[in-house]
């Protein structure tokens, strides 16, 4: 893979740091009320609001990076496969940004205690517990099906339409020269 048709490392990074913690949160989310209340569960829903704010400060320099620093890589496709894809795209970045306020309101309003080291505080009214997790729930879904066609693109792309798009972002391997 030639360096001219890939993005760079920290994009890289930021990108599939992105989708490991989508998947990891969107599964604590959907089994975490499988677990009987008590040290376990605090345990387990502890991971999801600490991998969460870990989240967010992924997705704010990934945010930061795309605009500054990040290479810029010309469109795969003209016309109306480009608008659809910079559309999913937007989409899929705002829908992130929505999930993690939520999330970030949510662990405020409802003052989670940490692996019973450090409690958040509790702020605003209780009563906002049930609509805020309902709507952080309902983004976090939308994030999930969308990732998943931006993934079934990529992997369209590979295998169908076999232009390369999905290398752009691909890891790259240290090269058996370098060392």
């Amino acid at each position: 893979m030639a360096d001219d048709i890939s993005y760079d490392p920290t994009s890289i990074a930021l990108h599939w740091a992105t989708a490991i913690l989508v998947v990891a949160l969107w599964i604590i989310g959907q089994t975490a009320d499988w677990i009987p209340i008590g040290p376990v569960n605090r345990a387990y829903w502890s991971v999801h609001v600490v991998l969460g704010f870990a989240f967010a400060v992924v997705l704010v320099w990934r945010l930061i990076w795309r605009r500054s620093g990040g290479r810029r890589l010309p469109p795969a496709n003209a016309g109306i496969l480009h608008l659809l894809a910079e559309g999913t795209h937007h989409l899929l970045y705002l829908l992130l940004l929505v999930a993690v306020v939520l999330g970030i309101v949510n662990a405020f309003v409802r003052g989670y205690n940490l692996f019973d080291i450090v409690s958040l505080p509790q702020l605003g009214d209780r009563a906002l517990r049930r609509p805020i997790t309902q709507w952080h729930g309902l983004a976090a879904n939308i994030v999930l099906g969308l990732a998943l066609l931006h993934a079934a693109a990529g992997l369209a792309h590979h295998f169908i339409v076999g232009d390369g798009v999905l290398r752009r972002m691909a890891p790259r391997r240290a090269s058996a020269s370098a060392g």
